[in-house]
């Protein structure tokens, strides 16, 4: 999977989406740093969530930035999306990939080399290491060191991404280890001093 060095963010969706959150994306998207998109929203209905889909699935599209889904196989294939993201307990790898053919699937792999392995086995296209540092978006179990990055780059070529309470302070650290990706969602979207597009102009 190609991607470009200087487009090293993997933006996340906020958990809720409002009238205002579509006009914030193609700010966002017009700076160039995104590669990836991903739309996470865990309490709405599927319905609701094809709605939502269809949109972002348009600015995406415009400014050539890949729009995957978290967790929902089903919804990636009815939308059409170019892949999703599995996380350890959601679909097995395989029989997404039945389902959706030749898209991009990146896999959860907490703070272990071993679901490292195990995700390189089966063909993943992304490993997601994390949560590097303290975050507000998901409750964590897992608290990987900087050097897994490092060992996981000795191990492939394959994309790494990192997760987790990334923001302008902290995220160089995690691309002088080695990350490929950074993904971001509360620095972006709950960022209580700057605007979406004035917080993304801080990651250069």
């Amino acid at each position: 999977m190609r991607f470009n060095k200087k487009k090293f963010i993997y933006l996340i969706s906020p958990l809720k989406i409002d009238k205002t959150f579509y006009r914030h994306l193609e700010h966002i998207l017009k700076y160039k740093k995104v590669s990836f998109f991903q739309l996470r929203l865990k309490n709405e209905k599927f319905s609701k969530k094809l709605i939502i889909g269809k949109k972002i699935k348009i600015i995406c599209k415009k400014f050539k930035v890949k729009f995957l889904i978290n967790d929902d196989v089903y919804l990636a294939k009815k939308l059409n999306a170019d892949g999703c993201h599995l996380g350890q307990n959601d679909m097995d790898i395989n029989k997404a990939k039945k389902l959706i053919g030749n898209k991009i699937i990146g896999i959860t792999c907490h703070n272990s080399i071993k679901l490292a392995k195990v995700a390189l086995k089966n063909k993943a296209d992304y490993l997601a290491f994390g949560a590097f540092y303290p975050t507000n978006t998901k409750k964590t179990k897992y608290r990987p060191s900087l050097a897994i990055l490092k060992r996981a780059r000795k191990l492939t070529n394959t994309p790494i991404v990192a997760i987790g309470g990334i923001n302008s302070d902290n995220y160089k650290k995690l691309l002088l280890n080695k990350a490929n990706l950074l993904a971001i969602s509360g620095y972006i979207w709950k960022n209580k001093k700057l605007q979406p597009f004035e917080a993304i102009k801080k990651l250069k």
